[in-house]
């Protein structure tokens, strides 16, 4: 018999949301957690928004997930009381050239079921008057939302439904026994060895070093893991906004550029850009500040280089490297590698907060599939 029915490897804020979803749903779930404390990587370092679903290829994982997850979001903030605001998105063309850009992102959001409120400039301006575009596009449903509170919210879920959360325990090897896997590793320190039925890989930046750990687990299997950096900058003094900014993506990037957000306290900060890394590394290069300072002020002239502060980066877990187009979001069963009981997930980067119970939701939906009996 297995020491442990599910284990969940991994808790950052999707990791929280898959356990907490299959401890209610009456399951024996136990989440492993390498650092001290849960979401000290992608999950605290991030721009805190509930995306629409805008930007997202029409038929994707990505899109789709997005699109649930933000309704899933929204409703479970208001259950459980996590601080969040629908405070709105504004997508600008800053140049003419830019319009078909424009255009472009409003009929893939279109393709994706989310409606965006077309602007002229005399629009754009009477909603921001700092802002400088020659049209943009409303996105009503765009919001912030406390990350922190929120993975409490989804902890405090998971133990109130029996789940248990193990901090400072790094799995080191999975191996293939009858009924299930066992785990080995270390936890405070201390060697230990668990076997469960199912595992559950979100480990995110280290996903893939844990499935490569797997024991029949082919390396075909494991996607390439590319470290991708954003920068974030905080402004020193009032937000000349009350709505998320967006520029157009520039041609050929990998990030959505250098766009404005806001806390909940209504601070402003610009980012992320976009810097590959070969090692994971989050610190910030402040002689970054005039390149943000040039970037912002294509939509926003009066930005004072002088004024913007270093904030904190964050380390995106892409699967396309520098160059080549986004990957969708990859999620394995033994359908595909073999394994029977370990699902991975890899590459959940944005809008892997937004999509995080639509996340808990899809994981759910294939564990009933692949064991009815247990999960019927």
């Amino acid at each position: 018999m297995a020491d442990c029915e599910i284990v969940v490897v991994g808790a950052g804020v999707v990791g929280l949301a898959i356990a907490q979803r299959l401890a209610r749903g009456g399951h024996e779930v136990m989440v492993l957690e390498q650092e001290a404390w849960p979401g000290q990587h992608a999950s605290s370092r991030n721009s805190e928004v509930i995306h629409a679903g805008i930007y997202y290829p029409p038929g994707s994982l990505k899109a789709r997930l997005c699109r649930q997850g933000r309704d899933l979001l929204y409703a479970w903030c208001a259950e459980f009381g996590v601080t969040h605001q629908p405070i709105g998105k504004l997508l600008v063309a800053i140049e003419t050239a830019e319009l078909p850009a424009l255009q472009g992102l409003q009929a893939n959001a279109q393709a994706n079921g989310v409606a965006l409120q077309a602007l002229d400039a005399a629009e754009v301006r009477a909603r921001e008057p700092a802002l400088r575009a020659v049209a943009g596009l409303l996105s009503p449903l765009t919001g912030i939302v406390d990350s922190h509170a929120l993975m409490d919210s989804y902890a405090a879920a998971l133990q109130q439904a029996g789940g248990m959360l193990q901090c400072r325990t790094r799995v080191h090897r999975v191996q293939r026994v009858a009924g299930g896997l066992q785990l080995s590793g270390d936890s405070v320190g201390q060697a230990f060895s668990l076997s469960c039925r199912r595992l559950i890989n979100c480990g995110g930046l280290f996903a893939q070093a844990l499935a490569a750990e797997v024991e029949g687990m082919a390396v075909e299997h494991i996607p390439a893991l590319h470290l991708c950096q954003g920068q974030y900058f905080a402004y020193r003094g009032a937000s000349p906004f009350s709505h998320l900014v967006y520029p157009m993506p520039e041609a050929n990037a990998v990030g959505l550029g250098v766009h404005a957000t806001l806390d909940l306290g209504g601070q402003v900060r610009f980012g992320p850009d976009v810097r590959y890394q070969t090692q994971l590394d989050y610190a910030m290069d402040e002689s970054r500040r005039d390149a943000f300072a040039v970037a912002v002020q294509r939509y926003w002239p009066e930005c004072e280089a002088e004024k913007l502060v270093p904030a904190y980066a964050g380390v995106r877990a892409k699967l396309s490297a520098a160059g080549e187009p986004a990957v969708d979001f990859v999620i394995q069963d033994s359908s595909t590698h073999a394994v029977p009981g370990l699902i991975n997930l890899f590459g959940i980067e944005s809008p892997g907060l937004t999509a995080s119970l639509a996340l808990a939701e899809e994981v759910a939906s294939r564990l009933k599939s692949l064991y009815p009996v247990d999960f019927g």
